[in-house]
């Protein structure tokens, strides 16, 4: 919902009645977040009785936010940062939620506008929101989601504080996937499934994952600014969760360097009038020819979206050879070491075909990722590009298939020179992106693998 002139009166009105649902409901405040080129979600929060006139006027804020980096150092760029200008945050009320894991709170994800009421150009979620309005213009829907893998540690001991390289005491050593950690933790997994499906959220799977203590939940598939919102309401209400049961929840790339890590994977499928062009077309294993062009562009510019789905240098500890991180630039049908992996589905349900982007984790900011993968896929769709054979087996053992970016460094010369993505994200927010991507290569240059680890374990 944009927010100009026009709108904010009727806005203001819809406020006041939500703030009076709100206060009926035992809500005191609204927490209004973005999302950072950092991947740190931010906040600002009004009272209840305040949502009226911030629906209204919005609330202020600095854009140099979108220079900080993750340990809150502050860089700079051409067009966004220092400390002159301001804008104002607008919430979106489609997508006030009840935060069941904070009682007395509700949430709201924020558009930002600039001071005369012009979209600030370095707002990722109108970016994803303009990336997404492109596809609508061609006739095409773009439908995503994202699973979210977190790891519970013990909080309150040596190794679970921000930046602590102690020994990490996990809430469950149990079995990868297995059922002792769903019976040693049921009360706490219990409230996760709760908390969500309390707040209308649409609940896929909940399961554990491989390393200790890991987790994973997936949430029913959303228009792609309703993914990405998604994915910050998910994670929100898996960290308050957690607090409440004595857990800190880690959504980092790796909790420990050298083992398998979080992903934050992106599920995607294409659709033209209702009909799912993953299934039902000519291609391969049944895809439209669009579809496979919007695949293949996707694939091609994989390497400059790395810096995008798995932007901190501690994502390149998470992305190694054979732990279905999808490290190879390749595609394969059910190929889960393929950084796209191909769904068919069942026979029976056309509308499951859909494909898998694993090298992401949930350092990325989720607006950036899907504004960015609908951008170099309608590049696909417009070139008409096809994809290359897909692979089987593990493409680390059977070889011919391009190695992604093995550093943040390297990944970040993909993006500097990706002229599709340049210009969807437009000079503002691409270069002040590039900033804070370059300035945390900088911070972390000379880190060892555990303390970098360590050092970003609770900041995402």
């Amino acid at each position: 919902m944009e927010t100009g002139t026009a709108e904010r009166g009727p806005a203001q009105q819809r406020a006041r009645q939500e703030a009076a649902r709100l206060g009926a409901e035992g809500v005191r405040g609204t927490a209004l977040t973005w999302v950072d080129n950092a991947g740190i979600t931010r906040v600002k929060t009004v009272p209840v009785a305040r949502l009226a006139h911030t629906a209204r006027w919005g609330v202020g804020m600095s854009p140099v936010f979108d220079v900080y980096a993750v340990d809150d150092s502050v860089t700079t760029s051409r067009h966004i940062g220092g400390p002159d200008g301001d804008l104002r945050l607008f919430p979106d009320l489609d997508r006030l939620t009840v935060l069941a894991g904070q009682p007395g709170w509700a949430w709201a994800p924020v558009d930002r506008y600039t001071q005369q009421g012009a979209p600030h150009p370095g707002c990722q979620r109108l970016f994803a929101r303009r990336q997404a309005g492109r596809a609508l213009a061609l006739g095409l829907e773009a439908r995503m989601g994202f699973e979210t893998e977190w790891t519970a540690v013990r909080a309150g001991v040596p190794g679970a504080e921000p930046g602590a390289a102690g020994e990490v005491r996990y809430a469950s050593t149990g079995p990868a996937y297995g059922m002792v950690r769903m019976v040693e933790l049921s009360d706490y997994l219990g409230d996760v499934l709760g908390a969500l499906l309390d707040q209308h959220v649409e609940v896929l799977q909940l399961h554990p994952e491989y390393s200790p203590g890991q987790f994973e939940v997936s949430v029913a598939p959303s228009d792609p600014v309703g993914a990405a919102d998604l994915a910050v309401l998910v994670r929100e209400t898996v960290r308050a969760v957690s607090v409440r049961h004595g857990l800190t929840a880690s959504f980092a790339p790796v909790v420990e360097a050298g083992r398998v890590g979080n992903g934050g994977h992106l599920h995607l499928s294409l659709w033209r009038e209702g009909r799912n062009l993953c299934g039902g077309g000519e291609g391969p294993f049944g895809m439209t020819a669009e579809c496979e062009s919007f695949l293949a562009g996707v694939l091609r510019e994989l390497p400059a979206l790395l810096a995008v789905g798995a932007p901190s240098p501690a994502s390149h500890l998470r992305l190694e050879p054979s732990r279905w991180a999808g490290v190879f630039q390749c595609w394969g049908l059910e190929n889960r070491e393929a950084a796209i992996r191909f769904i068919t589905g069942a026979p029976d349900d056309p509308g499951g075909a859909n494909a898998e982007v694993k090298c992401f984790d949930a350092s990325a900011n989720p607006y950036l990722v899907t504004g960015c993968v609908i951008a170099a896929g309608l590049a696909g769709t417009e070139a008409r590009l096809t994809l290359p054979p897909p692979v089987t087996g593990d493409p680390a053992r059977v070889g011919g298939r391009p190695r992604l970016p093995v550093s943040a460094a390297e990944a970040l010369e993909h993006f500097e020179g990706s002229a599709v993505l340049r210009e969807a994200m437009g000079d503002p927010l691409f270069e002040a992106f590039a900033a804070v991507r370059r300035a945390e290569v900088e911070l972390f240059g000379e880190t060892a693998p555990g303390d970098l680890a360590a050092a970003v374990r609770n900041r995402y």
